[in-house]
């Protein structure tokens, strides 16, 4: 029987913007009826007050009392019992997943999820799907591809921390790494739980993931093996630039809001917690003991809105180029790299089926060593490893990545390292250590068994300890880190004009000039008779018939509030492709004249002044020096999103 999408759901969630992310997922599911409720109280008292309640969806991580304690109180009452109960939660452990379904769940899903997953899930919860088993089923694969090669299936997520594997993959297809005994797939995931469940499935051969993650699935006899570091160091901590002033005592800034991590089992959680813990904050999940600093999971892609939309949100800590990017956008300020608390630490690992590798260690040892030249290449060559980066992270500009932002990402001295990939158990250690005895989460492993340095030991050519690591776990260091916002105000300002960096389109209004980012450009035609729409405002033309297309026309002086003026045979139509809330739009501005594409570099850009420009500060970017001229960057998504 199909999920009747009309289905009363209570959703308990204490973390604002995360409670809007997950509506607006329902809502894409065809999920309306929806009651929001921020703790448990609130929530029983919706469950006395509406009878129809035919889903209940509540985080794990709750302030006072948990989401262990909604379901307990649930569960013992007769009129509420039989209500599926589907559990949210920050952390993914399987264990947990285990003491959710023990303690009466229906269902199970962890942070960050996609709408696909809850989708799945929620049928799963009315019972409309089997029940979840502990033990996930494996999968057989075929592995012979056309070429008569192994196919070796490697999946990652669109981050900085996999770059090698996009580089690797370039130089595969341009015949520069030439394979003999496999043929890579490389297969792009949408959150770590999916990548995860991929590997624990077998679904996958090969997957760039965190390595507290891989130790977690180790440790309940998934049977994979780490063959290599994915990379060292290359996180970042950033804070919201938004809202409250950062003032001394720096701490308090941080005290009673969220911070968006991207995962429990992830190194960015261990280093935010040494950070919190050594400048007197105390951090960790809602619960019975309420945390001075709320971790919350966070989808990668999301991390930018939270702290745009929230004043509750306090910063974040992920794998760049996310967090350059927010400072790049003047939504965050920079904390700290996540070197300067773990020089050389490790992140993201390369783990591998062990069917894979004893079937195939040819291919092993191929693939093992096509990494490391990557990874030597990238350090070297930071440049053209950001040009092979944008096309493997961005490939369709959904993210809107640059090259001069990644490249900056790549170049940064205390930033992402990739020429020394050998595995350190010692470090491992550290992790699993910090993570079980102080943090509560995860499992203690043998690291021997799981750790595979049969193929580091052929490939790799400097020796253990060429890069070892240094843990600064001392309050002097993290406090040092807190005090120093004057420095890191300079520091900044070079990334601050990152994202508009590029090609612009110039062009002329009267006798201003300005530049639009040619990637929004789409084509630029003649001025043509438009048909008028009734009861728009006097910028708006109207719209033209493009090829089949509708397009409306915006005259873009009246946009800008500039006088009307009078077009002729240079006059043109630019045809754009805006970013609006609703989606990508394809829109028409009518301006005087085109010039020509010119290159903008970060030498040319200057902050535009907050008054005199003729036009609203809001809608440029920044000012370019460029051929003794002085060009007005448009943000035309700014400009024309109303």
């Amino acid at each position: 029987m199909a999920v009747d999408h009309q289905t009363q759901i209570l959703l308990i969630e204490d973390f604002t913007s995360m409670r809007k992310l997950e509506c607006n997922a329902l809502s894409s599911l065809s999920f309306e009826n929806i009651l929001e409720a921020k703790n448990g109280d609130e929530a029983f008292a919706l469950l006395n007050q509406e009878k129809g309640i035919g889903l209940i969806i509540c985080d794990q991580d709750l302030p006072g009392k948990d989401g262990y304690d909604v379901l307990h109180r649930i569960r013992k009452q007769d009129q509420y019992a039989h209500i599926p109960f589907l559990m949210l939660a920050n952390r993914g452990e399987k264990r947990n997943i285990e003491k959710a379904y023990n303690a009466g769940a229906n269902s199970f899903i962890a942070k960050p999820f996609s709408p696909k997953e809850l989708k799945y899930k929620i049928e799963e919860a009315l019972g409309e799907q089997p029940k979840a088993s502990m033990k996930i089923e494996r999968k057989t694969l075929t592995r012979q591809s056309s070429t008569g090669k192994t196919l070796m299936r490697v999946a990652h997520l669109p981050i900085t921390d996999h770059i090698i594997l996009g580089v690797v993959q370039h130089f595969l297809q341009k015949g520069k790494y030439l394979a003999e005994h496999f043929e890579l797939e490389v297969i792009r995931m949408a959150t770590w739980n999916a990548l995860s469940y991929a590997l624990e499935s077998g679904e996958v051969d090969a997957a760039f993931v965190l390595a507290p993650i891989a130790m977690d699935l180790f440790s309940v006899g998934t049977p994979i093996k780490l063959v290599l570091f994915a990379h060292k160091n290359g996180s970042i901590f950033v804070r919201n630039r938004n809202g409250e002033k950062f003032q001394e005592p720096f701490q308090n800034f941080f005290k009673e809001k969220a911070f968006l991590i991207p995962h429990t089992m992830s190194i960015h959680h261990m280093i935010a917690h040494m950070f919190f813990s050594n400048v007197g904050l105390k951090p960790g999940a809602m619960g019975h003991d309420i945390p001075d600093v709320h971790f919350e999971v966070s989808p990668l892609p999301k991390m930018h809105d939270f702290l745009g939309a929230s004043p509750e949100s306090c910063g974040f800590f992920v794998a760049e180029p996310l967090g350059t990017k927010a400072i790049a956008s003047s939504l965050a300020d920079l904390i700290l790299l996540s070197s300067e608390i773990w020089e050389n630490h490790p992140c993201c690992v390369v783990t591998m089926q062990d069917e894979f590798i004893q079937q195939f260690p040819d291919a092993v040892y191929e693939f093992t060593n096509f990494m490391v030249k990557a990874g030597q290449f990238i350090g070297e060559r930071p440049g053209i490893a950001a040009e092979i980066g944008v096309d493997f992270l961005d490939p369709n500009r959904e993210q809107g990545l640059k090259v001069p932002l990644l490249k900056n990402v790549l170049s940064e001295p205390l930033g992402i390292k990739t020429t020394d990939l050998y595995p350190s158990i010692h470090d491992l250690d550290k992790i699993q250590h910090y993570m079980h005895d102080k943090m509560g989460v995860g499992q203690i492993i043998d690291l021997k068994s799981f750790v595979d340095l049969t193929f580091a030991d052929k490939v790799c050519s400097a020796t253990p300890d060429a890069f070892a690591s240094i843990l600064h776990d001392r309050p002097e260091t993290s406090l040092e880190i807190l005090n120093r916002q004057a420095d890191v105000d300079k520091s900044m300002a070079s990334k601050t004009v990152l994202n508009m960096v590029g090609k612009y389109l110039t062009l002329s209004l009267g006798n201003q000039q300005f530049g639009i980012d040619i990637a929004k450009v789409r084509e630029i035609i003649g001025i043509l008779p438009t048909r008028p729409i009734p009861r728009t405002p006097d910028y708006v033309m109207g719209v033209i018939n493009l090829r089949g297309v509708v397009i409306p026309v915006i005259e873009l002086r009246l946009k800008l509030d500039m006088p009307k003026g009078k077009y002729n045979e240079r006059s043109c139509i630019i045809v754009l492709d805006v970013d609006m809330p609703s989606g990508s739009k394809r829109i028409g501005v009518a301006v005087d004249t085109v010039a020509e594409v010119q290159d903008v570099r970060a030498e040319d850009i200057e902050e535009p002044p907050s008054a005199g420009l003729g036009v609203n500060p809001k809608n440029i970017l920044g000012m370019a020096k460029l051929n003794n001229e002085v060009k007005m960057l448009l943000d035309i998504d700014q400009v024309l999103s109303d």
